[in-house]
């Protein structure tokens, strides 16, 4: 079985050796994208090369199994090992790649497919075979998340403060594509040699879909049903995915959580909105110790598992995730203003 993960990946992407195939799984579609050029850029010099690079699509492949095992037969006209890509990949293409993978010749197969559970057909094929490798792709967060933005930033000449670095890791990382874009926004508006504060962060970068997201979610923990509503509706229709939405609930929720634990211990509510990890953007303050006198911690474990719940919800086939997006915000919010209105804590 050959499943890499963690500091494995780097390696094989840079050198996958006589490797046969590599399938790109995951919620990040960015960094799906971007590992499955790196290989094919290694694997064929570039990522376009017509002689060197198949691309086949799915619904090809699906009508026609044996077009994927005639590419990875067939030798470069130039010279050079050949990459045959499929993007879009499902299960119903398994028994393909799995003939694909086991035809003769020196060709790489770099499969690219969506969130794939464990006991997917696919990532049976990959996962069982030793010369190919299975390799999820999943957001960046927490430490790696900023290491990530740094390491970006330093590309573009330029630098950022912590807090700035804070502030972008609650705001970025769900597509890794998208990460890259937005720091590179923000280089450009830093300029060479810049140094970035939160100030210049929360100026450039959005939040998926700028600050809407980030006020649909001030206004749900205060129990503002109203403003909740329309800030997730321009959220939504300015490109924030259903899931997308639920995860950074559950940040803002865990980062609530943290917080009530800090006043349940003593701490006056400006006081633990000033000690939030990450920190509070000074102009949400106001929201967040609102909300401090809304949410204790049982109160959001009950959110947290929640908005777990709906993420799950979500990705099940042909589920209705915007509806439940909606569903899960929305009940929180009301959730908050009925504790405000009986004048409860959390």
């Amino acid at each position: 079985m050959v499943k890499l993960a963690g500091q494995r990946i780097g390696p094989f992407l840079r050198d996958p050796g006589a490797m046969r195939g590599a399938l790109l799984f995951g919620p990040d579609e960015g960094l799906v994208r971007e590992r499955a050029e790196a290989l094919t850029r290694r694997i064929a010099g570039a990522a376009d090369d017509p002689f060197r690079v198949s691309e086949l699509a799915r619904e090809a492949v699906a009508q026609d199994p044996a077009l994927l095992a005639d590419a990875m037969s067939a030798l470069a006209m130039t010279g050079g090992r050949r990459a045959v890509r499929l993007r879009e990949a499902t299960d119903a293409l398994a028994e393909a790649v799995q003939a694909a993978l086991a035809a003769p010749g020196e060709a790489f197969l770099v499969v690219e497919a969506g969130e794939l559970p464990a006991r997917s057909a696919l990532r049976r094929v990959f996962e069982g075979a030793e010369d190919a490798a299975a390799i999820g792709c999943y957001p960046d967060t927490g430490a790696a998340l900023e290491r990530v933005i740094g390491e970006e930033l330093r590309a573009q000449g330029v630098t950022a403060e912590p807090p700035a670095l804070s502030y972008l890791a609650d705001r970025l990382g769900a597509d890794r594509q998208l990460t890259r874009r937005e720091i590179e926004k923000l280089a450009l508006y830093a300029g060479p040699g810049g140094r970035v504060t939160a100030a210049d962060a929360a100026a450039s970068v959005g939040d998926y879909a700028g600050l809407s997201l980030e006020d649909a979610l001030f206004a749900a923990s205060a129990g503002e049903i109203a403003e909740t509503d329309r800030a997730l509706g321009l959220a939504l229709a300015e490109g924030a995915s259903p899931v997308a939405v639920l995860r950074a609930a559950l940040r803002h929720w865990q980062r609530l959580a943290l917080a009530a634990a800090a006043v349940a211990g003593g701490a006056g509510r400006a006081e633990a909105a000033a000690g939030a990890r990450p920190p509070v953007f000074f102009q949400y303050k106001p929201a967040f110790e609102r909300a401090l006198g809304l949410w204790d911690e049982a109160a959001c474990a009950t959110a947290l598992e929640r908005l777990r719940e709906a993420e799950l919800a979500c990705k099940r086939t042909g589920a209705p995730d915007e509806l439940l997006a909606r569903q899960a915000l929305l009940g929180l919010a009301g959730l908050a203003a009925r504790r405000g209105a009986r004048g409860l804590r959390g």
